[in-house]
């Protein structure tokens, strides 16, 4: 996902002005909104024209080989701004940033500076002096530990005003065999409960209904500051927060998942009947491959032990196809298992070599056609099982969050019920005029557009069949390709 700040300002421009580019996953907007705040606090003057802009920050992503070309062309494109725009300084920072350093350096040329994750504080720092005469030497900033805001951090939030993500942690301790983050990110840092807490009070009383919690492990949140339980222990205490509406962990590593933590989920209104747990593959011999935790036993009752303790609870997980030694029959037995397990949701990622990872050095490579083909099978089965589960809405009345006028039509509005995390999922489409962006209204749901669905205001049916008339210009929407 990329995005940019749009800030006009009719003010005499006496401060440095800089354009911002957030790529990447929801933990990087978060970065992004930290460094926006840090800047603003430090003078800068932000600018949604990166033409007119002193300092052009691209905030990239490294997760993936589609990501970091993303990132690159995101770069090489800004670099022209140095031509035939205002721009003095480009900066490269974040995960891409960390994780190939000098490198970036050498291959563009355009770059003035690199900053890694644990800089983000001194972001307005690193301006200052890139800016000032005689800086034109390439820099790079790249401390440890990876950076950890706190509830008393500037921030400057992209997005809608009634929904934030608020990251708990930073960093991760698993060895996964495919994944790049703690070479970016570093072993797990969790922030204390009241510095969250704090901030999760404050985000209320600015209009913040629902709370998403990012890390790269939340299911570990606190055990580096000693807690046995810290996302129950963490979750007990947001939960006492009365401006808000909804919280959303997301990211649960399927180990560690306490009968307290399930039945918090289950008892607490302001939890969100939500799970978002990656399982990445089910095959023995692949998780075992991929250094993965547990085995097809185990999470399958997992599974079911989640299901019994949260009745009607939200599954969204994902998998990865083509990892080395993937053979026919390890994904056909994936295949059935996500036909048997019938998850609300599933994101496929294709493999691809990472350095630094040990799964670079493994053997039996999957060719390229043969993990696009696998994915595309797997989407399409949980495409017909995500439809057939959101059959089981209609005729329903169901609490929506609205987000605002939907980009599909200006007629419609787009919201959410508690099962529909932002940007990853699906949306209720409602008519435009029943309520406002943050507003929680009751909806009657009519029909289903794919992985989306349809719904008018609750006791007022007489507008149904237009709106239904009009409901079906919608497309099926895909899901589930994306990544986070």
């Amino acid at each position: 996902m990329a995005s940019s700040l749009i800030t006009p300002s009719r003010a005499k421009r006496t401060k440095p002005t800089i354009g911002f580019v957030n790529l990447g996953c929801s933990k990087n907007q978060v970065d992004s909104e930290v460094m926006l705040g840090t800047l603003v606090a430090g003078g800068f003057q932000l600018t949604g024209d990166a033409r007119a802009a002193e300092v052009v920050i691209i905030n990239t992503c490294g997760f993936i080989e589609e990501a970091k070309q993303e990132s690159i062309n995101s770069i090489i494109e800004h670099g022209r701004l140095k031509k035939s725009g205002s721009c003095r300084v480009l900066i490269a920072a974040g995960c891409l940033a960390q994780r190939y350093q000098g490198e970036l350096l050498k291959e563009l040329p355009e770059l003035d500076g690199v900053v890694g994750t644990g800089e983000f504080g001194r972001i307005a720092d690193i301006c200052r002096s890139l800016l000032a005469p005689k800086a034109r030497q390439q820099r790079l900033w790249l401390g440890q530990p990876p950076y950890l805001y706190d509830a008393e951090t500037p921030r400057i939030r992209l997005g809608t005003p009634h929904s934030a993500y608020l990251k708990i942690a930073e960093g991760c301790n698993r060895n996964c065999a495919f994944c790049a983050i703690p070479i970016m990110r570093g072993k797990q840092r969790s922030r204390p409960i009241d510095s969250i807490v704090a901030e999760a009070k404050r985000l209320g009383q600015e209009g913040v209904k629902e709370l998403n919690l990012i890390s790269q492990d939340t299911i570990n949140y606190g055990v580096d500051l000693g807690l046995k339980q810290g996302l129950t222990a963490l979750l007990r205490e947001l939960v006492t927060v009365d401006e808000v509406r909804w919280i959303r962990p997301f990211y649960l590593y399927p180990q560690q998942v306490t009968d307290e933590l399930l039945d918090l989920y289950a008892g607490a209104p302001r939890i969100t009947k939500y799970l978002d747990m990656p399982l990445q593959h089910i095959s023995d011999r692949m998780l075992k491959r991929m250094h993965r935790l547990g085995d097809r036993k185990r999470i399958t009752n997992l599974v079911q032990r989640i299901r019994t303790k949260i009745p009607g609870v939200f599954f969204r997980t994902a998998f990865i196809v083509g990892f080395p030694g993937e053979t026919d029959a390890m994904f056909e037995e994936l295949r059935q298992f996500v036909l048997d397990m019938e998850f609300d949701r599933v994101a496929v990622f294709l493999y691809s070599d990472e350095e630094g990872t040990s799964a670079v050095d493994l053997d039996h490579k999957v060719e390229q056609a043969v993990m696009e083909e696998r994915r595309n099978e797997l989407l399409a089965l949980q495409e017909s099982i995500s439809e057939s589960k959101n059959r089981e809405y209609l005729g329903r009345t169901i609490e929506v969050l609205v987000d605002g006028v939907s980009e599909e039509s200006d007629q419609l509005l787009e919201a959410r019920h508690e099962g529909l995390a932002p940007e990853i999922d699906g949306v209720v489409y409602c008519e435009r005029g029943i309520a406002q962006p943050g507003d929680v209204v009751s909806v009657t749901v009519s029909d289903v557009a794919g992985y989306d669905l349809i719904a008018h205001p609750t006791n007022q049916t007489e507008t149904r069949a237009t709106f239904t008339a009009t409901s079906t210009l919608l497309m099926p929407k895909k899901s589930g390709t994306g990544y986070r």
